[in-house]
């Protein structure tokens, strides 16, 4: 007899499933599935049959329900592992923020290409897995499941020196570096300590990330904008006084995907000594360039000037909840304290186990796969759109690197509004640029990520693509 629900074996769990064979034995299955993960009636984690089960339950072909288990995978709806059972996927809620938004893509996309997102389906389980044993049977203090640091776990904050010492030419110390749940709250903490010291306008990338200019001024501050241009942001001509900070991407800007240039980056450190201004440096994925070594980070310059912010968002996934700052030296305190007001602390375990894979090189080793993996999709996509490239219809920019590429249209091409509204009818996730600008927009276009889509759904996903853009 079995103890608990988890020891059956998959094919010995029901699954309640009425099926219209009106359009086929395929399609009427695949309805009947995506409507019961829809409803809520299969929850996210709950394992299918096999196919051998499913099929001989329903009187089906095993092929049949191979092909819509298939399908499911490709939309999103289910998540499928070599020697594993096919289990309800995590489908993502509707925030507030997109309600109302006519282009806004669907709460389950069947195409997933919105920027910024990784691959979660390569996630290191095994590593993870192996790390969180080491850490909760000979590494982890009694005090790991009590109140926290509000700094952060020593044991991660000296891995992360090191780790970003040696891949991103970091140059801090573990007392100088403050965990936190991701940039968003990075972006917070520095902009009310920012607000308290009395500055009151931060220069912030045009175009670039709308969500963060939002966290900036509800803290307080103004903020201006940087142009942007081939060379990467400038500062404006002249300076406002009242700017005592800016807020880059350089390794990767986003969303035009072009790097801070050399003199560039020597223009805003200079301008930073000069004038006691602080540089955020958001390195979101720094780690990801495929033509040449990842462009170091611009910290390393002017380690007194610039707070550098990271996380494992892009590399491992937003839900972990960790990211870092390596700050100056005179910003650790009111970071702290600003932490401590925020929410206290970051959780403890998922630190440690962080720490151990850093430190096994594990998580090196996960990078340099993903980096491979998205360096083969993204030149997948390059070339499926030469030809469009080529003709003057659309223009992919950026260098080689990070998790998306920007597609602008120039004029007489498709209209940004047109694109979006197509692809929300087919269920395709993107992102425009209008939004991103900080007023009129200057260019239209979509950001394309490339890495989210299962691999085996790689090519289809395109040549989606390629019909909303047609």
């Amino acid at each position: 007899m079995f103890e608990d629900w988890s020891s059956f074996p998959v094919d010995a769990i029901d699954l309640h499933v009425e099926v219209d064979t009106a359009e086929g034995r395929r399609v009427g299955l695949e309805r009947a599935l995506r409507a019961a993960v829809r409803a809520g009636r299969l929850a996210p984690g709950t394992p299918l049959p096999s196919t051998r089960g499913l099929a001989a339950e329903l009187g089906f072909a095993r092929g049949t329900v191979t092909a819509a288990y298939d399908q499911l995978v490709a939309e999103g709806y289910l998540i499928a592992r070599q020697g594993a059972a096919t289990r309800v996927a995590d489908l993502p809620e509707p925030t507030a923020r997109d309600a109302g938004k006519g282009a806004s893509a669907p709460a389950a996309p069947r195409f997933d290409l919105r920027p910024g997102m990784p691959d979660v389906s390569a996630f290191p389980t095994s590593a993870w897995l192996r790390s969180t044993r080491r850490v909760l049977t000979t590494a982890a203090p009694a005090d790991v499941h009590g109140v926290g640091d509000p700094q952060g776990r020593l044991e991660l904050r000296t891995a992360l020196a090191e780790h970003l010492g040696r891949t991103r030419g970091v140059l801090t110390t573990p007392d100088r570096i403050v965990i936190t749940s991701g940039f968003y709250q990075s972006a917070g903490l520095l902009a009310s300590v920012l607000a308290e010291a009395g500055v009151r306008a931060v220069g912030m990338e045009d175009p670039g990330h709308d969500v963060y200019r939002d966290v900036i001024r509800r803290a307080g501050p103004r903020v201006l904008p940087l142009p942007v241009d081939a060379q990467g942001a400038r500062l404006p001509r002249p300076v406002d006084p009242a700017m005592g900070a800016v807020v880059l991407t350089p390794a990767h800007q986003y969303p035009t995907g072009v790097p801070l240039r050399p003199a560039r980056r020597h223009e805003m450190c200079a301008w930073a000594r000069a004038s006691g201004g602080l540089i955020v440096e958001d390195d979101y994925d720094g780690e990801f360039r495929y033509d040449r070594q990842p462009i170091g980070a611009l910290q390393g310059m002017a380690p007194e000037h610039v707070a550098y912010c990271g996380s494992v968002s892009k590399t491992l996934g937003p839900g972990l909840r960790l990211a870092w700052m390596a700050l100056p030296g005179h910003l650790v305190e009111p970071v702290v304290r600003a932490k401590f007001r925020a929410d206290w602390h970051t959780q403890g375990l998922g630190q440690l186990v962080l720490a151990d894979l850093i430190a096994r090189h594990d998580y090196d080793r996960h990078v340099r796969a993903a980096r491979l993996s998205y360096r083969r999709r993204r030149a997948y996509l390059v070339r499926r759109f030469e030809a469009e490239r080529r003709a003057g219809v659309l223009r992919l920019c950026g260098v080689p690197a990070g998790l998306h590429v920007l597609i602008t249209f120039p004029a007489g091409g498709p209209a940004e509004d047109r694109v979006l509204a197509r692809s929300a009818e087919r269920g395709m996730a993107l992102r425009g640029l209008r939004e991103l600008w900080h007023g009129p927009a200057a260019e239209q276009g979509v950001l394309v990520g490339f890495a989210a889509p299962p691999p085996h759904a790689w090519a289809a996903t395109v040549e989606e693509l390629a019909a909303v853009l047609r």
